[in-house]
Protein backbone atom coordinates (compact mmCIF):
# COMPACT_ATOMS: atom_id res chain seq x y z
CA UNK A 1 0.00 0.00 0.00
CA UNK A 2 1.49 3.32 -1.06
CA UNK A 3 -0.31 5.45 1.57
CA UNK A 4 1.13 6.39 4.94
CA UNK A 5 -1.10 6.17 7.99
CA UNK A 6 -1.66 9.71 9.32
CA UNK A 7 -0.98 8.86 12.97
CA UNK A 8 -2.93 8.14 16.14
CA UNK A 9 -6.71 8.57 16.13
CA UNK A 10 -7.38 7.76 19.79
CA UNK A 11 -6.19 5.76 22.77
CA UNK A 12 -8.62 3.80 24.96
CA UNK A 13 -7.83 2.90 28.57
CA UNK A 14 -9.52 1.36 31.60
CA UNK A 15 -10.15 3.38 34.73
CA UNK A 16 -11.75 2.97 38.12
CA UNK A 17 -14.71 5.12 39.25
CA UNK A 18 -15.54 7.80 36.65
CA UNK A 19 -15.72 10.99 38.72
CA UNK A 20 -12.02 11.12 39.74
CA UNK A 21 -11.18 10.38 36.10
CA UNK A 22 -13.32 13.31 34.91
CA UNK A 23 -11.82 15.60 37.56
CA UNK A 24 -8.27 14.78 36.51
CA UNK A 25 -8.62 15.03 32.75
CA UNK A 26 -10.93 18.05 32.60
CA UNK A 27 -9.38 19.77 35.63
CA UNK A 28 -5.68 19.00 36.00
CA UNK A 29 -5.04 18.47 32.28
CA UNK A 30 -7.67 20.85 30.90
CA UNK A 31 -9.13 18.44 28.37
CA UNK A 32 -12.69 18.75 27.16
CA UNK A 33 -15.15 15.94 27.82
CA UNK A 34 -16.33 15.69 24.22
CA UNK A 35 -18.61 12.67 24.55
CA UNK A 36 -20.44 11.03 27.41
CA UNK A 37 -21.82 7.74 26.18
CA UNK A 38 -21.80 4.07 27.19
CA UNK A 39 -19.64 1.08 26.41
CA UNK A 40 -21.44 -0.29 23.36
CA UNK A 41 -20.71 -3.85 24.56
CA UNK A 42 -21.63 -3.16 28.22
CA UNK A 43 -24.16 -0.30 28.36
CA UNK A 44 -24.23 -0.18 32.17
CA UNK A 45 -20.74 1.37 32.00
CA UNK A 46 -19.79 4.81 30.75
CA UNK A 47 -17.52 5.39 27.78
CA UNK A 48 -15.93 8.80 28.27
CA UNK A 49 -14.07 10.67 25.52
CA UNK A 50 -11.68 13.56 26.18
CA UNK A 51 -10.07 15.74 23.53
CA UNK A 52 -9.71 19.24 22.17
CA UNK A 53 -12.68 21.58 21.70
CA UNK A 54 -13.66 19.93 18.41
CA UNK A 55 -12.89 16.34 19.39
CA UNK A 56 -10.34 16.13 16.59
CA UNK A 57 -8.57 12.85 15.77
CA UNK A 58 -5.16 12.79 17.40
CA UNK A 59 -6.46 14.39 20.61
CA UNK A 60 -8.94 11.74 21.79
CA UNK A 61 -8.33 9.73 24.95
CA UNK A 62 -11.22 7.46 25.99
CA UNK A 63 -11.94 5.48 29.12
CA UNK A 64 -14.08 2.54 30.15
CA UNK A 65 -14.61 3.26 33.87
CA UNK A 66 -15.05 -0.21 35.35
CA UNK A 67 -15.60 0.79 38.97
CA UNK A 68 -15.28 -2.75 40.37
CA UNK A 69 -12.44 -4.01 38.17
CA UNK A 70 -9.14 -5.03 39.69
CA UNK A 71 -5.89 -3.21 39.09
CA UNK A 72 -4.04 -3.96 35.88
CA UNK A 73 -0.35 -4.03 35.15
CA UNK A 74 1.53 -3.04 32.01
CA UNK A 75 3.88 -5.52 30.46
CA UNK A 76 4.95 -7.04 27.15
CA UNK A 77 2.12 -7.17 24.64
CA UNK A 78 0.44 -4.04 25.94
CA UNK A 79 0.59 -0.31 25.23
CA UNK A 80 2.23 1.01 28.38
CA UNK A 81 1.94 4.80 28.05
CA UNK A 82 0.62 7.67 25.99
CA UNK A 83 2.14 11.13 25.82
CA UNK A 84 0.58 14.53 25.26
CA UNK A 85 2.46 17.12 23.19
CA UNK A 86 3.37 20.26 25.12
CA UNK A 87 3.55 23.18 22.65
CA UNK A 88 6.69 25.23 22.19
CA UNK A 89 7.53 27.41 25.17
CA UNK A 90 4.97 25.90 27.57
CA UNK A 91 6.91 23.09 29.23
CA UNK A 92 8.27 25.14 32.15
CA UNK A 93 4.78 26.55 32.67
CA UNK A 94 3.45 23.02 33.08
CA UNK A 95 6.05 22.25 35.74
CA UNK A 96 5.07 25.42 37.62
CA UNK A 97 1.35 24.68 37.30
CA UNK A 98 1.68 21.12 38.53
CA UNK A 99 3.82 22.23 41.46
CA UNK A 100 1.36 24.99 42.41
CA UNK A 101 -1.51 22.50 42.16
CA UNK A 102 0.43 20.02 44.34
CA UNK A 103 0.37 17.39 41.58
CA UNK A 104 3.30 14.99 41.91
CA UNK A 105 5.33 14.27 38.81
CA UNK A 106 8.61 12.64 37.83
CA UNK A 107 11.16 14.51 35.78
CA UNK A 108 11.95 16.29 33.73
CA UNK A 109 13.78 13.42 32.09
CA UNK A 110 15.18 13.49 28.58
CA UNK A 111 14.06 11.13 25.78
CA UNK A 112 15.39 11.49 22.25
CA UNK A 113 16.45 15.06 23.09
CA UNK A 114 13.03 16.10 24.38
CA UNK A 115 12.08 16.82 27.99
CA UNK A 116 9.45 14.53 29.49
CA UNK A 117 7.30 14.82 32.62
CA UNK A 118 5.46 11.79 33.96
CA UNK A 119 2.49 12.21 36.25
CA UNK A 120 -0.09 9.68 37.37
CA UNK A 121 -3.83 9.67 36.81
CA UNK A 122 -6.18 8.77 39.72
CA UNK A 123 -5.69 5.06 38.98
CA UNK A 124 -1.90 5.29 38.97
CA UNK A 125 -1.49 5.07 35.20
CA UNK A 126 1.36 7.12 33.70
CA UNK A 127 0.50 10.29 31.78
CA UNK A 128 3.47 11.72 29.92
CA UNK A 129 3.92 15.33 28.82
CA UNK A 130 6.60 15.81 26.15
CA UNK A 131 8.12 19.13 25.13
CA UNK A 132 7.75 19.83 21.40
CA UNK A 133 8.51 22.62 18.93
CA UNK A 134 4.89 22.83 17.77
CA UNK A 135 3.25 26.24 17.98
CA UNK A 136 -0.21 26.05 19.51
CA UNK A 137 -2.45 28.23 21.64
CA UNK A 138 -3.57 25.15 23.55
CA UNK A 139 -1.91 24.04 26.78
CA UNK A 140 -1.66 20.51 25.38
CA UNK A 141 -1.80 19.91 21.63
CA UNK A 142 -3.15 16.38 21.42
CA UNK A 143 -0.98 13.30 21.39
CA UNK A 144 2.75 13.22 20.89
CA UNK A 145 3.15 9.43 20.99
CA UNK A 146 2.28 6.06 22.42
CA UNK A 147 4.68 3.52 23.88
CA UNK A 148 4.20 -0.18 23.08
CA UNK A 149 5.90 -2.64 25.45
CA UNK A 150 7.22 -5.58 23.40
CA UNK A 151 9.28 -8.72 24.03
CA UNK A 152 10.84 -8.35 20.57
CA UNK A 153 10.81 -4.98 18.81
CA UNK A 154 11.51 -6.25 15.29
CA UNK A 155 8.17 -7.82 14.24
CA UNK A 156 6.13 -4.81 15.33
CA UNK A 157 8.67 -2.45 13.76
CA UNK A 158 8.25 -4.31 10.45
CA UNK A 159 4.47 -3.86 10.57
CA UNK A 160 4.81 -0.16 11.29
CA UNK A 161 7.46 0.49 8.64
CA UNK A 162 6.51 -1.94 5.87
CA UNK A 163 2.72 -1.51 5.99
CA UNK A 164 1.92 1.72 7.87
CA UNK A 165 4.81 3.78 6.46
CA UNK A 166 6.59 4.67 9.71
CA UNK A 167 10.29 5.53 9.62
CA UNK A 168 12.90 4.82 12.29
CA UNK A 169 13.97 7.92 14.19
CA UNK A 170 16.49 6.50 16.65
CA UNK A 171 17.41 4.03 19.38
CA UNK A 172 18.00 4.63 23.08
CA UNK A 173 19.12 2.32 25.90
CA UNK A 174 18.84 3.48 29.50
CA UNK A 175 18.82 1.43 32.69
CA UNK A 176 17.83 -1.81 31.00
CA UNK A 177 15.17 -0.23 28.81
CA UNK A 178 15.57 -0.28 25.04
CA UNK A 179 13.45 2.16 23.08
CA UNK A 180 13.02 2.41 19.29
CA UNK A 181 11.30 5.54 18.02
CA UNK A 182 9.31 5.50 14.78
CA UNK A 183 7.33 8.31 13.19
CA UNK A 184 5.34 9.07 10.09
CA UNK A 185 6.17 12.21 8.10
CA UNK A 186 4.02 15.28 8.37
CA UNK A 187 2.80 17.68 11.02
CA UNK A 188 -0.30 15.80 12.20
CA UNK A 189 -0.76 15.07 15.88
CA UNK A 190 0.31 11.73 17.27
CA UNK A 191 2.77 10.72 14.59
CA UNK A 192 5.23 8.99 16.95
CA UNK A 193 5.26 5.39 18.21
CA UNK A 194 7.92 4.22 20.66
CA UNK A 195 8.60 0.49 20.85
CA UNK A 196 10.00 -0.41 24.25
CA UNK A 197 11.67 -3.54 25.65
CA UNK A 198 12.64 -3.85 29.28
CA UNK A 199 14.99 -6.19 31.12
CA UNK A 200 12.67 -5.91 34.14
CA UNK A 201 10.31 -8.91 34.35
CA UNK A 202 6.62 -8.12 34.11
CA UNK A 203 3.50 -10.00 33.12
CA UNK A 204 0.84 -7.82 31.52
CA UNK A 205 -2.59 -7.89 33.12
CA UNK A 206 -5.54 -5.96 31.72
CA UNK A 207 -7.37 -3.96 34.38
CA UNK A 208 -7.76 -0.56 35.95
CA UNK A 209 -4.91 1.75 35.01
CA UNK A 210 -3.98 0.02 31.76
CA UNK A 211 -4.41 0.83 28.08
CA UNK A 212 -6.95 -1.29 26.22
CA UNK A 213 -6.03 -0.43 22.64
CA UNK A 214 -4.43 2.11 20.32
CA UNK A 215 -6.35 3.40 17.30
CA UNK A 216 -4.73 4.76 14.15
CA UNK A 217 -6.42 7.09 11.67
CA UNK A 218 -8.03 6.43 8.30
CA UNK A 219 -9.28 9.45 6.39
CA UNK A 220 -12.48 7.72 5.25
CA UNK A 221 -14.17 4.34 4.80
CA UNK A 222 -12.53 3.64 1.45
CA UNK A 223 -9.06 4.21 2.87
CA UNK A 224 -9.88 2.06 5.88
CA UNK A 225 -10.84 -0.80 3.55
CA UNK A 226 -7.52 -0.40 1.74
CA UNK A 227 -5.72 -0.75 5.08
CA UNK A 228 -7.84 -3.81 5.88
CA UNK A 229 -6.93 -5.44 2.59
CA UNK A 230 -3.24 -4.64 3.04
CA UNK A 231 -3.21 -6.14 6.54
CA UNK A 232 -5.19 -9.23 5.56
CA UNK A 233 -2.92 -9.89 2.62
CA UNK A 234 0.04 -9.76 5.04
CA UNK A 235 -1.54 -12.44 7.21
CA UNK A 236 -3.23 -10.38 9.93
CA UNK A 237 -6.65 -11.44 11.21
CA UNK A 238 -8.66 -8.22 10.85
CA UNK A 239 -12.27 -7.79 11.96
CA UNK A 240 -14.98 -6.56 9.61
CA UNK A 241 -15.84 -2.88 9.88
CA UNK A 242 -17.74 -2.09 13.11
CA UNK A 243 -19.93 1.00 13.54
CA UNK A 244 -18.83 2.91 16.63
CA UNK A 245 -21.24 5.81 16.04
CA UNK A 246 -18.50 8.46 15.92
CA UNK A 247 -16.17 6.51 13.64
CA UNK A 248 -16.01 3.15 11.95
CA UNK A 249 -13.48 0.69 13.31
CA UNK A 250 -11.51 -2.40 12.36
CA UNK A 251 -9.33 -4.28 14.86
CA UNK A 252 -6.40 -6.67 14.82
CA UNK A 253 -3.51 -7.78 17.04
CA UNK A 254 -0.06 -6.58 16.09
CA UNK A 255 2.72 -9.22 16.25
CA UNK A 256 3.58 -8.44 19.86
CA UNK A 257 -0.02 -8.76 21.02
CA UNK A 258 -1.16 -5.12 21.38
CA UNK A 259 -4.72 -4.56 20.17
CA UNK A 260 -4.66 -2.12 17.25
CA UNK A 261 -7.64 -0.36 15.74
CA UNK A 262 -7.95 1.70 12.58
CA UNK A 263 -10.70 4.29 13.00
CA UNK A 264 -12.16 6.62 10.39
CA UNK A 265 -11.99 10.38 10.91
CA UNK A 266 -15.68 10.85 9.95
CA UNK A 267 -18.38 11.24 11.04
CA UNK A 268 -16.88 12.69 14.26
CA UNK A 269 -18.30 13.63 17.63
CA UNK A 270 -20.77 16.29 16.46
CA UNK A 271 -22.81 13.67 14.59
CA UNK A 272 -25.38 13.42 17.40
CA UNK A 273 -25.16 16.79 19.21
CA UNK A 274 -23.93 20.33 18.47
CA UNK A 275 -20.21 20.92 18.87
CA UNK A 276 -20.90 23.66 21.43
CA UNK A 277 -22.62 21.26 23.84
CA UNK A 278 -20.69 18.06 23.19
CA UNK A 279 -20.16 16.04 26.34
CA UNK A 280 -22.95 17.61 28.40
CA UNK A 281 -25.72 15.06 27.82
CA UNK A 282 -25.59 11.28 27.91
CA UNK A 283 -25.66 10.12 24.29
CA UNK A 284 -26.77 6.59 23.48
CA UNK A 285 -26.52 4.65 20.24
CA UNK A 286 -29.91 3.89 18.65
CA UNK A 287 -29.94 0.28 19.88
CA UNK A 288 -29.95 1.45 23.51
CA UNK A 289 -32.37 4.40 23.38
CA UNK A 290 -35.28 2.17 24.44
CA UNK A 291 -33.26 1.30 27.58
CA UNK A 292 -32.37 4.90 28.46
CA UNK A 293 -34.28 5.00 31.76
CA UNK A 294 -32.65 1.81 33.02
CA UNK A 295 -29.19 2.89 31.84
CA UNK A 296 -29.44 6.33 33.45
CA UNK A 297 -30.60 4.71 36.69
CA UNK A 298 -27.37 2.70 37.06
CA UNK A 299 -24.83 5.28 35.84
CA UNK A 300 -23.55 7.67 38.51
CA UNK A 301 -24.01 11.41 37.84
CA UNK A 302 -20.87 13.23 36.71
CA UNK A 303 -19.67 16.77 37.37
CA UNK A 304 -17.21 18.37 34.93
CA UNK A 305 -14.49 20.58 36.41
Amino acid sequence: MSKVIPGIHHVTAISGPPQPNVDFFTGTLGQRLVKKTVNFDAPDTYHLYYGDDAGAPGTILTFFPFADAGPGRAGPGMASAYAYAVPKGKFDGWMEKLALDAVDFDGPAERFGQRVLTLRDPDGAPVELIETERDSARALDGFHSVTLWERDLAPTARLLTDIFGYQEQGHENHDGVERLRLAVPGDARGTVVDLMRSDAPSIARQGVGTIHHVAFRAEDDATQMEWREALASSGFDVTPQIDRQYFNAIYFREPGGVLFEIATDPPGFSVDEPTETMGEALKLPPQYEAMRDRIEAVLPPLQVA
